[in-house]
Formats: structure tokens, C-alpha cells, sequence
């Protein structure tokens, strides 16, 4: 090997290397908030995003935000979900996506003429759980507030008036916590984990 493959080789280590670990911290960082629908992975969102706020004005919901600077300068302005306080709809035709046009939040298969195909899954946006310490069924009353909020068929069930939220369908919407009257509310929502992307 010569000596000029030699540093080459050394300087494609080392990029990689560096690239992995930008990767880590953003993703770590990411674990305190929940982007919309379709959001690239962190680092690849936070490149293409340009904090223009057309995302946002898009939701008819208003259920998009702009992360403030006290969330670090990497990210202020861009957009997160308020699923603590308000459930996304999982519109569908997408209007956040489609508002996006560096295309941080991409619809999957889309062609190059822009095109996309007619059925899209729901994404997963968090991950949804019952704390049955708060919600009144397993209290002892009877609630059912949230038994028509979950957009999803087959995710929030009742068994004897409890519900239980089926995980291996849940995309965490937070539409079940908002429709939640249990103070504290008795839905949790976390934000994914890089392998909890996928359903």
C-alpha cells in the first residue's frame, strides 16, 4: 500500500468514526423530545431542517412547536410534537410532510417525480403506556374516556373496562392521553429509541 492510500484510508477511519459519534450524541439529546411525522433520523433531520416553520403552520392541529433555545442551539427552532398536551391526528394527507420542503420529514417511497404511493403506514412517533396507578378503571371507577380516541384498529383494548394499549401496534400518537381525564394523567408517553423506530 502506498502512502497516499495509506492516509486515505486512515482519513475514511477516522470521518466514520466522527460521523458515528455526532450520530450517538444527537440521538441521545433527541430522547427529550418527539419530532412529527416522518422525521429523518436526528442528525439527517437537524442538516436538512431550515427552521422555516411551514411544518407547523401546516398542522391543523396545532399540535407542532418550535423547540426553544434552551434546548441547545442545535435545535432550537425546530419542530417537535406536544403529544403531552395534544394528540397528532395522523391526518391523511399529511400536511406537516408535505409542507416540508428540504424534506426533513419525508413520506416514505416517495418517486422522483414526487409522487407517493396511496396507502402509507402510520409512523411510529413515541411509545404510549398505561400507568395503572392513575387510571381510574383499575381504580376501582369506571372511566372509558379514552375508549374512542386511538385512531389505530386493535391498539387501545378493554378487557372488564381496563384498558391496555396492544405495544406491537401503538405508533404513540398521544391521542388516548389527551382524551385521558385521570389527574396526573394515566397515559405516559416516552420518546423512541433509535431501535424502537420500527413497528
Amino acid at each position: 500500500m502506498d502512502r497516499r492510500k495509506f492516509f486515505k484510508r486512515g482519513f475514511n477511519k477516522i470521518a466514520g468514526t466522527v460521523i458515528d459519534a455526532a450520530e450517538s450524541h444527537v440521538q441521545k439529546k433527541a430522547m427529550h423530545w418527539i419530532r412529527p411525522p416522518f422525521a429523518r433520523e436526528e442528525l439527517d433531520f437537524l442538516l436538512a431542517c431550515t427552521r422555516c416553520d411551514e411544518c407547523i403552520d401546516a398542522c391543523p392541529y396545532d399540535v407542532i412547536f418550535s423547540l426553544p433555545l434552551s434546548r441547545g442551539a442545535s435545535v432550537a427552532g425546530t419542530p417537535a410534537l406536544d403529544i403531552l398536551n395534544k394528540g397528532c391526528h395522523l391526518c391523511a394527507d399529511w400536511p406537516c410532510v408535505n409542507a416540508c420542503k428540504p424534506e426533513a420529514l419525508l413520506l416514505p417511497n416517495k418517486s422522483d417525480e414526487g409522487e407517493v404511493p396511496g396507502d402509507i403506514d402510520n409512523p411510529r412517533l413515541a411509545i404510549a403506556k398505561i400507568n395503572t396507578h392513575q387510571c381510574l378503571p383499575y381504580l376501582g371507577p369506571e372511566c372509558g374516556a379514552c375508549r374512542d380516541s386511538c385512531p389505530v384498529p386493535d391498539t387501545l383494548l378493554f378487557t372488564a373496562e381496563k384498558p391496555t394499549i396492544n405495544a406491537d401496534r401503538c405508533v404513540g400518537c398521544g391521542l388516548c392521553r389527551e382524551a385521558c381525564i385521570a389527574k396526573p394523567n394515566a397515559i405516559e408517553i416516552q420518546a423512541l429509541k433509535p431501535e424502537d423506530r420500527s413497528i
